[in-house]
């Protein structure tokens, strides 16, 4: 057994949990008990409860191992999984770790492994896309009241996070606005420009997509809640993602993903197509 599957990690990052998950996923799916599994794989119970929980490592021998004797339909699904296993990266976002909770250096980690990335908003701008000034006026009204230095750490960690955007191989990234974000004056008149321009400015790069949802619409799939779908390697490794006033919400179930599929169709078939969107923002533009 290889060093790192013997190794019990206290804090395991999300990325370690979803894999841990999946595999408890196949194995239930196979009618199997951990002990049952632990028979097959010459370990004990406790070792693949480990292996499910994210608290130990797996080599991309043993995931495969693992969906063998689970019989696994989806190789394709086997392979992702494997990949995910040799991938050590610490990425610089555990440089957080002890500043921001566990949920923004997760989503931080998605982010970076993302295939793509879907987001809908409703009343403010999408954090990919906010400029330095509109995100430390989003931080600063914060429900819970943050501190100077948990602002200025929030907005480094922020602007860091969207350099996915920007990479060698960027993120594909579809972002669907409301209007109501859009008119709204945060920080001001001034910023509220240089974050319309800023939006245009995206809007032009390849691997971004805006939508606009406007006032004329109505009433509209998933109105008044924030949602961002991060699409894995294969469907069954996406993930959902709600920022909600409670918390972090991280969603994976089969028929939760379909759920909110089914959504960005209806929202993006809903809202105006990228070119309507940028003239909206330049009409919103002239009427600050």
């Amino acid at each position: 057994m290889a060093r790192g599957e013997r190794t019990v990690r206290a804090n395991p990052t999300g990325r370690q949990l979803r894999l841990g998950a999946e595999l408890r996923k196949l194995r239930e799916r196979a009618g199997l008990t951990s002990t049952e599994a632990g028979q097959l794989l010459g370990v004990k119970q406790n070792q693949v409860s480990n292996m499910e929980s994210g608290r130990m490592g797996v080599s991309p021998e043993r995931v495969r191992m693992l969906a063998c004797h689970y019989e696994c339909p989806d190789k394709a699904l086997e392979d992702s999984l494997a990949r995910m296993t040799s991938d050590r990266t610490r990425g610089w976002w555990e440089a957080y770790r002890e500043l921001l909770p566990g949920a923004l250096l997760d989503l931080a980690e998605l982010e970076h492994h993302a295939e793509a990335l879907r987001d809908s908003v409703a009343a403010r701008i999408p954090g990919l896309l906010q400029t330095h000034d509109y995100a430390r006026e989003i931080f600063r009204q914060a429900v819970t009241e943050l501190t100077p230095p948990d602002i200025e750490h929030r907005l480094t960690f922020r602007i860091k996070c969207q350099a996915v955007l920007y990479r060698d191989a960027p993120v594909p990234y579809e972002a669907v606005i409301h209007e109501a974000a859009l008119r709204m004056k945060v920080g001001g008149a001034a910023v509220a420009r240089r974050q319309l321009q800023h939006l245009l400015d995206m809007s032009e790069r390849d691997n971004v997509t805006l939508r606009a949802i406007t006032f004329d619409a109505g009433a509209y799939p998933g109105s008044g809640q924030s949602i961002y779908y991060v699409h894995g390697p294969v469907p069954p490794l996406d993930t959902v993602y709600l920022d909600q006033s409670h918390g972090l919400v991280f969603l994976d179930a089969e028929a939760q993903l379909h759920k909110y599929r089914t959504l960005f169709e209806r929202l993006s078939a809903a809202s105006l197509d990228p070119g309507n969107t940028r003239d909206l923002i330049h009409t919103v533009m002239q009427d600050l």
